[in-house]
């Protein structure tokens, strides 16, 4: 018997909740979204259009839909982090199962709120933990699964975020202050990572861990002598800052277009000259690097042990010439490295006779052959993000779902560690049990 589609309400329909709502327009026998919750009326008409339901499933707010009852099985929840209480707690207690964007919560408390909430109401809520499911990741953890490097003793991941999305993200945009936002970097940024470093590590549990980071480059002081505040209005360092607005947001206009050109998003086809209107007004997106009210870290460093006696370490560094995600995991029998833009890792095991690789171990390269766009920030997380909606579908219809899969409550421990490194670092570097 042939199965009907999930059906899903949409609530926050800003870009990460329509890519992923995107499998109901290539696979529309597993999904089909039926409404919208968002307070900007732009965005409730996109959805409509798009995805072809009529005005009755258009709401302004999480509240407003929850008070209709169950209208859908499930919600895609892409609010912002600092609203997922308020927009998932309503939601659930109406009956709907969840796919809920990362971090799933902004501190430890309404973390386990969410939970609690989600555990008395029975509800299926699955984090978008998408790097989980990109071939690279998901093939490194069926290598680590069937045993091939033994028993993990350390693993060593690096992300470098490059200088343009610092700047877009986490200086000029969004996840720029902690007061404003409730994120960190690096639970906005590096929540993928950990969670990474858990999955891997799923055998063992996190048991202390310690932080070190701090704003380092992009502050008052360091801005180049004579730099204005409004960088197309006032700078004469307009052409030649590596950061100037000009230069990474006009130069480039289809870069970060989501975020940087959003308040034109009720202009059809916004033209250079509304761009460049726009980068000379009071877009937070139009200021100095150097003099914006960013108070969150650009570079972190985070060491995690097991109970099992590993350890882990992430370091994440902003500002960098381009992006980059690394990885090393080392085994009693061998180890696994690679980087991720590259799409391809290597399985190095142990092997001391003559025929080996110097007489030391057998190299095997695996190359998946992901290119073009399913490579890096902007395209499609590495592949990983329809196969996450697809996983989620399967996960709500109770078949078996993948590998990668992960609840709201496997994603307890990674949060958790986020958290707990953030408060070690604000205390200058002391470890912290953690308690799961």
């Amino acid at each position: 018997m042939e199965q009907k589609p999930i059906t899903a309400i949409i609530v926050g329909a800003g870009h990460r909740a329509l890519v992923y709502s995107e499998l109901a327009k290539t696979n529309p026998e597993m999904l089909k979204i039926v409404g919208v919750a968002d307070p900007n009326p732009v965005r409730r008409k996109h959805c409509m259009e798009y995805f072809g339901f009529d005005e009755s499933m258009c709401f302004e707010s999480a509240e407003e839909l929850a008070e209709k009852g169950r209208l859908a099985d499930t919600i895609i929840n892409g609010t912002m982090d600092e609203a997922h209480i308020e927009t998932s707690i309503p939601l659930f207690n109406a009956g709907y199962d969840m796919l809920l964007e990362k971090p799933f919560a902004v501190n430890e408390a309404e973390m386990r709120e969410l939970v609690e909430c989600a555990r008395k109401n029975n509800s299926k809520v699955m984090i978008c933990h998408v790097l989980r499911y990109t071939p690279f990741y998901y093939g490194i953890k069926e290598r680590i699964a069937r045993g091939e490097i033994g028993d993990i003793i350390n693993i060593q991941t690096t992300e470098h975020v490059s200088y343009h999305h610092l700047s877009t993200s986490y200086v000029r945009g969004k996840w720029g202050n902690s007061d404003k936002c409730h994120t960190s970097m690096l639970l906005a940024k590096c929540c993928h990572d950990i969670d990474l470093m858990m999955w891997f590590m799923s055998e063992t549990k996190p048991v202390q861990i310690c932080s070190f980071g701090s704003k380092y480059q992009f502050k008052p002081e360091n801005a180049p002598e004579g730099a204005g505040t409004i960088c197309m209005k006032d700078c004469p360092l307009v052409d030649t800052c590596n950061f100037s607005t000009k230069r990474l947001y006009i130069d480039h206009p289809d870069r970060w277009a989501f975020y940087v050109w959003d308040a034109l998003e009720h202009i059809d086809n916004p033209t250079i000259e509304d761009k460049i209107a726009l980068m000379k007004s009071d877009s937070p997106y139009a200021r100095c690097m150097y003099k914006c009210d960013n108070n969150v870290v650009d570079h972190q460093s985070v060491l995690v042990n097991f109970a099992s006696g590993a350890t882990g370490t992430h370091n994440m560094v902003g500002g960098s010439s381009r992006s980059l995600r690394k990885i090393h995991i080392i085994g009693t029998l061998g180890e696994i490295y690679g980087n991720f833009e590259e799409s391809k890792f290597y399985v190095s095991k142990i092997n001391p006779s003559p025929e080996a690789n110097n007489g030391e171990c057998d190299i095997e390269e695996v190359n998946l052959n992901v290119t073009g766009d399913m490579v890096g920030a902007y395209g499609g997380h590495g592949g990983g993000d329809e196969r996450l909606t697809a996983d989620f579908v399967k996960f709500i219809r109770g078949e078996a779902p993948s590998l990668a899969c992960t609840s709201i409550f496997d994603s307890v421990a990674g949060h958790l560690c986020v958290y707990l490194a953030d408060e070690s670092r604000e205390k200058g570097g002391v470890p912290i049990k953690v308690e799961l």
